[in-house]
């Protein structure tokens, strides 16, 4: 390529990033967001191995990166088609324009207005190409008008967000405030607290952001195949609520990784909501059904009658579920993997039969809810004297609902598996803290826990996957005594 073609495929990019930073400030002034409706679009689409690989390597960060990754791709969409014949750039245009409104209208934050952001990045993108600037100066000015823009936007939606958090938390307490129990561990420098604060909770789900539900207008419809379809307020709910202890796992928690929290939620039991609604015969699976129609289905059976107990939660530590943890309300069954467990920020319980077919059914994973394996993490691994050997502590977590820990155990350097001390139990559905002094020669040595449930399940040490089953392997800290 000639040294003018490759300025102006720079520069068709640079207009690319400006044609997107003045769609998504529109956009954001009508509370909406290109970038994360291409987001979603991406997670709802995107193969199977290419969502688990970004999840693996992504992490706690995977929002920020698929945000990022839409404008890079956005930005490379744009050069390529400047390389297009005059004849095709046009229908390249349009055909992204078209993407860019029908993404927007898939955000969490999905409204008819933010789809004029989608149009104007569209307009100022077939403006821009017709001249795409060839020169450094021109080129540089579109790009960092573009930054300039999308900066302005995030600014915007950031304060719309917060100021949705404030209104949700002006809601009021939710729950007794009950003093938590003490385990007889008190504080122990880096172990994890017996329960995780909401922003330290782990935060997975397929938006980028979360959606911005009016807790005054919102109702919870409970509908389908039921003798008495119901629509229940928040406060409707409140009445019926009771507190609980549990651990929440999501399925792509590897052995050590963060995605584990330990909450007191308030929900009201299923069994309550099914006694009113009253199910017809027929009905076989809970649907749980999202603002933005995305859906997690349940069996019914065991959650009518209790052998699940299972929850619609409406709090989280004695305050509202704030809007990434599902504001106004989750259905949340302790045991299983929050990506089985129900969706978030619902919209309706459906009650329905076996034709229904869920969001991650499509994308390969078992139709069958997948219980929480259990697993110990080590959060402490420290000598009192480091190189010299002698008395060393490790201390951590521990989880296996909805039974409960029984055991947890550790071994230096495979050798022999060695008890360790437990914290007194809070719930059996809640992690269990853990901790013992160990003492070890100078050098360097490898540590792994493993916890066995009541049910007498020991943790598998064999190293897997989160796809399909739930991740297996345990955690191994190296220590140097």
């Amino acid at each position: 390529m000639s040294v003018n073609g490759k300025r102006r495929l720079l520069g068709a990019a640079a207009v690319g990033l400006g044609a997107l930073g003045a769609g998504e400030l529109i956009a954001a002034t009508q509370g909406g967001s290109v970038i994360d409706g291409f987001g979603r679009l991406l997670a709802d689409t995107a193969p199977t191995p290419m969502v688990e690989a970004a999840v693996a390597r992504a992490g706690r960060y995977d929002k920020e990166v698929t945000r990022a990754g839409v404008v890079l791709g956005a930005v490379a969409a744009t050069a390529g088609i400047a390389a297009l014949p005059d004849r095709l750039r046009g229908l390249a245009v349009t055909g992204l324009g078209a993407g860019a409104v029908a993404a927007a209208l898939r955000g969490a934050n999905r409204s008819a207005a933010g789809a004029a952001g989608g149009i104007a990045a569209a307009g100022v993108l077939r403006a821009g190409l017709r001249r795409a600037p060839g020169g450094f100066g021109g080129g540089l000015l579109w790009a960092a008008t573009g930054a300039g823009l999308l900066a302005g936007a995030e600014t915007l939606i950031r304060r719309a967000d917060q100021r949705h958090a404030d209104r949700v938390r002006k809601i009021g307490p939710m729950g007794s405030h009950s003093p938590i129990p003490e385990d007889g561990f008190g504080t122990e420098p880096g172990l994890s607290p017996l329960i995780t604060r909401a922003g330290k909770f782990y935060v997975a789900d397929v938006n980028s952001r979360p959606p911005r539900i009016d807790p005054m207008q919102w109702r919870l419809s409970i509908g389908g195949k039921v003798a008495h379809p119901l629509r229940l307020s928040l406060d409707d709910l409140a009445e019926q609520a009771v507190e609980f202890d549990a651990v929440m796992v999501c399925v792509h928690n590897t052995a050590g990784s963060g995605r584990a929290g330990n909450a007191r939620w308030l929900g009201v039991p299923l069994t309550a909501l099914f006694a009113h609604a009253v199910p017809e015969p027929g009905a076989t699976r809970l649907v749980t059904r999202a603002v933005d129609g995305y859906t997690i289905s349940l069996p019914l059976e065991p959650l009518r009658t209790g052998e699940w107990p299972g929850y619609l939660v409406i709090g989280m530590n004695g305050e509202p579920l704030p809007p990434e943890h599902g504001f106004p309300a989750r259905v949340f069954v302790p045991g299983l993997y929050g990506q089985y467990t129900g969706a978030k920020w619902l919209a309706a319980l459906e009650l329905s039969d076996d034709s229904h077919v869920d969001y991650w059914w499509r994308r390969g994973w078992p139709s069958e809810p997948i219980w929480v394996r259990p697993q110990a993490r080590i959060d402490v691994a420290a000598c009192a004297t480091p190189g010299f050997g002698g008395k060393c502590t490790v201390a951590g977590v521990a989880w296996a609902p909805p039974q409960g820990v029984s055991a947890v155990e550790i071994r230096v350097d495979e050798t022999d598996w060695l008890p360790v001390e437990l914290g007194s139990e809070i719930a059996p559905a809640a992690w269990r803290r853990w901790r013992t002094v160990i003492d070890l020669s100078p050098g360097e040595h490898t540590i792994e826990a493993r916890v066995t449930s009541r049910s007498g399940e020991t943790q598998d040490g064999n190293v897997r996957p989160p796809y399909p089953l739930g991740p297996g392997g345990f955690h191994s800290v190296t220590l140097y005594a």
